[in-house]
């Protein structure tokens, strides 16, 4: 129904003064919309006001304060009409509604036929559209409508043209101006019209007009109050709170499509519900995702953070909800680090030690994926981070506005979970070995506070461990005499695990490259023996690997390193040096960077990925392939003539992940200065990111990238070695999960080979295996126990521990 506004012409001050005021019998004829009942003429300015109100408010069927018949629901603002609308039927030329069931005025005769007409059409749709839903809710306090007077016949027209003027708020008629006023004197404001009231978005009591004629009374919120049915127990289930009761005004599409409003209102609480439960179940190793029982369960943070923000008040409780949102953001954050560090170190993030690991982590990801994928992938993470603390905020905010105006459903809910929560516990009732009552969210703070605690011990533990050393004040002639005059070649195998050889997929083809290499030695004069070394770390933190091998202490983790690079413990590659008998040198490909610690380590220089002349291309994380490292070295220091013994430390990193791409063993004489392998990656190598949406492809790239590298030390000691050559090569650590599995151990393969047989014989009673491949029965050692064994069995004494 449009509603077009009429304006006229501003009366005069004369005309203002001169206007007879308008009395409460003259309501009654115009009634409530200030609409005259003659159906004659252009609209009132009550009538203009109200249309513009009209105009501006939705339709409504019910809600307001005055009483209404039962044909006749009531407005917000008081305003009475037929269906909910303002009680205006438009007609042609002006003419105005059927008179109100409230006690009006009648129309005049000339009138009826259009009056009676619209009349009738309001009332059926008023009939069809709310049969008397409202009757309990009338603000006048009535029991029952009044039905509407019949039309008065004998009105005459005077009466009807008459200029009206509203009851006053008290309900009392207001006093027309007498005679005696002045024209010059300000005359009383009358009451404001519609157009003032709906500029206040309060409700106005509406004025109820008897239809005994008496003086008409507001509607006032005590009237309705008083005669308001005693709410039902349905109304009684949920109490909204305090700060709940005003019920928002659907407003746009939302009103348009009520349905699709409340599904999506369903559909978002559901989502946000979701979330939070996810953040508090989900467990922390990536590997646990697969097994549906771990979310089939109830936790209980959850049942105390709802009932908590329950009980508090109404500023406290949203200060509360962002409070837990926050946490509940930080507890997945821990939980998406610790899948990373299980996924690829087989324990959960250290948070007092594992931070300088995100760096590596960082350059991990530029080596493999180039400097944008790095860049794009650090940005992504930092950005999906922000993103799931904002969103459980926001998750935990709007619960908690559901649960504060369910408040009563929400209590019991809360009670039948905490109920069945005690019965699980304490029946321990489990779904698939996982337990039902869950309060795994507590349990991961608890033990990572503990963490937090041991770390910041451990580095006194650590340094009381450092400062017992067997070998410290031996002096320097009385060390390694059974090596003396031998070239010792100490190499690192990147993630050459146990697993490598142990798994049917990959043990067979590497065992017989085993079986291949180990003739190969043969055939140059070589006899080697293999056993089993378990490293403190696995999947990363080759480092850590490395440092515990020559120190002989536990280097479990980066601040453990720490320390002993930062004290005088004396470490195999040192005592090399000490005894000036040897030129140490390392060999380190994968550093880029400076290396402080090299001396340290007793190195007397250090090839890094610059100085050893490489121009090729890197193989994903790998700088420069196995074969041309030891080319390089043999070309900067062991080919060299006229030299003296040398120790070498080198570490070979074409088994590096990703594993892709990997590259291929050519004659040596094309190696040259490594740009021949810009053809060759691009002729045989594989794209990372398509190999690793298969472990299987994963795991076969792996075990070819091991044969690659002990291809090539056995090839170069085979070619370039000597009567005085001995060669101790192991793994650093095991790969990652993808490659070995859940639980793998931490076990690697280790070897020593050389010609002259008396170098054997001083491990005769370690009881390694024959060969390049040690049996499942070869001795498994800690690593940190190698260099005691190593150094007693070719000190003066000679013979191994026992």
């Amino acid at each position: 129904m449009s509603h077009i506004r009429t304006s006229q012409p501003p009366a005069t001050d004369h005309e203002e003064a001169a206007a007879p005021e308008r009395t409460p019998d003259d309501d009654i004829r115009t009634g409530a919309s200030g609409e005259t009942t003659t159906g004659k003429g252009g609209p009132t300015d009550a009538e203009t006001t109200d249309a513009e109100t009209v105009a501006e408010e939705p339709d409504s069927a019910s809600g307001g304060t005055g009483a209404s018949g039962p044909n006749e629901p009531s407005g917000e603002d008081g305003t009475r009409g037929p269906g909910g609308a303002d009680g205006d039927t438009p007609g042609e030329d002006g003419a105005g509604g059927p008179a109100e069931a409230d006690g009006r005025a009648d129309e005049e005769p000339g009138a009826e036929t259009a009056s009676e007409t619209a009349t009738e059409t309001a009332t059926a749709t008023a009939t069809a559209g709310h049969p008397g839903e409202e009757a309990g809710e009338s603000a006048a306090g009535d029991a029952e409508a009044e039905p509407a007077q019949p039309s008065n016949p004998d009105t005459s027209d005077d009466e009807l043209a008459k200029p009206t003027l509203p009851a006053t708020s008290d309900g009392s008629s207001p006093k027309p101006p007498t005679a005696d006023t002045p024209d010059d004197e300000p005359s009383t404001p009358s009451t404001p019209d519609a157009s003032v009231a709906s500029d206040d978005p309060s409700p106005k009591p509406s004025t109820t007009v008897p239809s005994d004629g008496t003086s008409p009374r507001p509607s006032t919120p005590e009237a309705s109050d008083n005669a308001s049915p005693e709410p039902s127990a349905a109304d009684a289930t949920d109490t909204p709170d305090d700060d709940t009761t005003d019920t928002p005004v659907a407003h746009g599409w939302r009103a348009r499509r009520p349905e699709l409003a409340r599904a999506l209102s369903w559909t978002v609480t559901g989502l946000a519900l979701v979330l939070v439960l996810v953040a508090l179940i989900v467990p922390n190793d990536i590997h646990k995702l697969a097994e549906p029982e771990r979310f089939v369960r109830i936790p209980a943070e959850g049942i105390l953070g709802a009932a908590l923000l329950l009980l508090l008040p109404p500023r406290s409780r949203k200060l509360m909800a962002i409070v837990e949102g926050v946490l509940l953001g930080l507890l997945i954050i821990l939980k998406c680090l610790d899948m990373g560090f299980y996924w690829t170190l087989d324990r959960p993030f250290d948070l007092v030690l594992d931070w300088i690991l995100l760096d590596d982590a960082q350059s991990f990801v530029k080596d493999s994926f180039g400097e944008g994928g790095a860049l794009a992938a650090t940005i992504g993470l930092f950005v999906l981070l922000a993103g799931l603390v904002v969103l459980l905020v926001l998750s935990v905010l709007r619960l908690t506005r559901v649960m504060v105006g369910n408040r009563n459903t929400t209590g019991r809910t809360l009670l039948i979970l905490g109920t069945a929560w005690i019965t699980c516990s304490t029946l321990t009732l489990e779904f698939s070995g996982v337990p039902v009552a869950s309060h795994s969210a507590a349990t991961l703070v608890e033990n990572r506070v503990e963490a937090v605690r041991t770390g910041l011990k451990d580095g006194k533990a650590f340094e009381k461990q450092a400062a017992i050393d067997a070998f410290a004040d031996v002096a320097p002639d009385q060390l390694l005499t059974g090596l003396r005059g031998k070239d010792v070649l100490i190499t690192f195998i990147e993630s050459y695990g146990r697993s490598a050889i142990d798994d049917p997929q990959m043990g067979v083809p590497l065992g017989k490259t085993l079986a291949d290499k180990t003739q190969e030695l043969k055939d140059a004069g070589y006899a080697s023996r293999s056993g089993w070394l378990r490293s403190p770390i696995t999947g990363a933190g080759s480092w850590l690997g490395h440092s515990t091998f020559l120190s002989g202490l536990w280097i479990k983790n980066q601040s453990r390193y720490n320390h002993l690079v930062a004290g005088d413990r004396l470490t195999l590659t040192e005592a090399f040096r000490r005894t000036g008998a040897w030129r140490t040198v390392g060999v380190v490909p994968g550093t880029q960077k400076a290396w402080p610690e090299g001396k340290y380590f007793g190195l007397n220089h250090i090839y890094d990925s610059d100085e050893l002349g490489y121009k090729g291309p890197k193989f994903s994380w790998s700088t420069m392939p196995d074969q041309y490292t030891l080319k390089a070295f043999e070309k900067l220091e062991h080919g060299k003539k006229d030299r003296k013994p040398m120790m070498a430390e080198i570490i070979l990193t074409s088994s590096h992940n990703p594993w892709a791409p990997i590259p291929s063993t050519i004659p040596e004489d094309q190696v040259g200065d490594g740009s021949v392998y810009y053809d060759l990656q691009k002729r045989e190598g594989k794209n990372p990111e398509e190999v690793w949406k298969d472990a299987s492809k994963v795991r076969d790239e792996y075990r070819k990238s091991i044969q690659y590298s002990v291809t090539s030390l056995v090839d170069y000691v085979a070619k370039y070695g000597s009567k005085d050559t001995v060669l101790i090569f192991l793994g650093d650590h095991q790969p990652n999960k993808t490659v070995t599995g859940e639980k793998p151990n931490h076990d690697v393969p280790v070897s020593i080979v050389a010609q002259d047989p008396k170098v054997l014989d001083k491990i005769a009673d370690w009881g390694w295996t024959d060969g390049l491949k040690p049996a499942d029965s070869a001795p498994e050692w800690r690593m940190d126990k190698f260099r005691d064994r190593f150094m007693t069995a070719f000190g003066p004494q000679g013979g191994a521990t026992g």
